[in-house]
């Protein structure tokens, strides 16, 4: 008989481009997730058949590195968690599986993470592998970074992986510390609002942010912003413009956003939904001003995340909260939207973006 697993998705509720400086993040497992029937075949080879995402066949006696052709497909994340799993010296063999997800592609919410989470799951459970939700969560991020090719850091797969609401710290990327945080969102709709904007020819958009940043902290000898302390980054602010002064507004994003994080995790332990919400009102201002991840100079006609954010200030003015969700320049927002506000805000918003781009989510607990 296949053995069922699954995986959530994800959203990033604070902490906006402050992982790959090393700082903290808040995430929350949701309800939406991939899904999967899997058993051994008793061969060698791996077979998921997918009309959407082409058929996956592979040996795992030939784990080599995926050709050209193979990056950035469903194959190459296969192959990448298969070859975490026989580099650490664990035995699997091959299995036949069928997949399908409720998780909309390319709004955010992680639907690459959860698969190849969920491919980790499927080893483990179905040759008595002993790993840990951490360990499955950096085979995805080794799957990624070296077989698909994209240079992730690991939020996403820890998120996806351990479920529930998160504060991580990544310090230490390859040991994050990882503090579950209460939160229900009582009287609130945590709600995702894809713009359908398109994310062709960003790729430098996004690299100058994590770039700029360390053009920061190379200046005082360091390789990343946590490791250089905001009084004195504060204080070297005149010396640094020879930098630019976009380097500096993406540090002092860093700097606030880091305190955020852990404000909110405390307004959220203790209740306090006002404190919550005005901490994420203030990292979706920042975001705009300081980090400047709302859309791309290369295309400013294009500012699908700009107007969504305007009308969910239209419709929920000082009773909610609202902020770019993710990487940002093209994307969605995520808002925190009062239960007697949530039909009005998604009217609103499905009037310009389509009847389907509100997704109002909810907090998945790990299984």
């Amino acid at each position: 008989m296949p053995k069922k697993f699954s995986t959530p998705g994800r959203v990033e509720i604070c902490g906006n481009h402050t992982d790959h400086q090393r700082g903290p993040v808040m995430t929350a497992a949701i309800d939406l997730g991939v899904f999967c029937e899997a058993e051994p075949n008793g061969t060698d080879i791996i077979r998921i058949p997918s009309d959407e995402f082409g058929n996956v066949e592979i040996d795992i006696n030939d784990i080599s590195r995926p050709p050209e052709s193979e990056k950035g497909t469903r194959a190459a994340l296969v192959r990448g968690v298969a070859a975490w799993f026989k580099e650490n010296g664990y035995t699997i063999s091959g299995f036949d599986a069928t997949v399908s997800s409720n998780i909309p592609v390319g709004i955010g919410l992680s639907s690459s993470a959860a698969f190849e989470v969920l491919m980790g799951k499927v080893f483990k459970g179905l040759f008595g592998i002993d790993v840990t939700a951490l360990d499955l969560a950096l085979a995805g991020q080794y799957a990624e970074n070296n077989w698909f090719g994209k240079p992730c850091g690991p939020m996403d797969q820890v998120a996806c992986s351990l479920g529930g609401c998160l504060k991580i710290d990544f310090s230490d990327p390859l040991k994050p510390l990882v503090t579950p945080v209460h939160a229900d969102f009582p009287g609130y709709s945590m709600c995702i609002v894809a713009t359908d904007d398109s994310h062709t020819d960003l790729t430098d958009d996004y690299a100058a942010i994590p770039g700029e940043m360390k053009t920061i902290a190379s200046y005082f000898g360091k390789n990343d912003l946590s490791a250089v302390s905001a009084d004195d980054f504060y204080a070297a602010i005149k010396e640094l413009r020879h930098l630019g002064d976009r380097p500096i507004l993406r540090a002092i994003h860093f700097y606030g956003e880091a305190r955020r994080v852990e404000e909110s995790f405390t307004a959220l332990q203790i209740g306090d939904m006002t404190k919550f919400l005005k901490l994420i009102n203030e990292s979706g201002r920042s975001s705009l001003s300081c980090l400047q991840n709302i859309y791309s100079l290369a295309n400013p006609n294009q500012q699908g995340l700009s107007l969504a954010l305007a009308l969910a200030e239209r419709v929920l003015g000082s009773d909610g909260a609202y902020r770019v969700h993710g990487g940002g320049f093209a994307g969605s927002i995520l808002a925190f939207v009062p239960d007697s506000l949530k039909t009005e805000f998604t009217n609103e918003l499905s009037s310009v973006f389509g009847e389907n781009c509100c997704h109002h989510l909810k907090i998945r607990e790990n299984d």
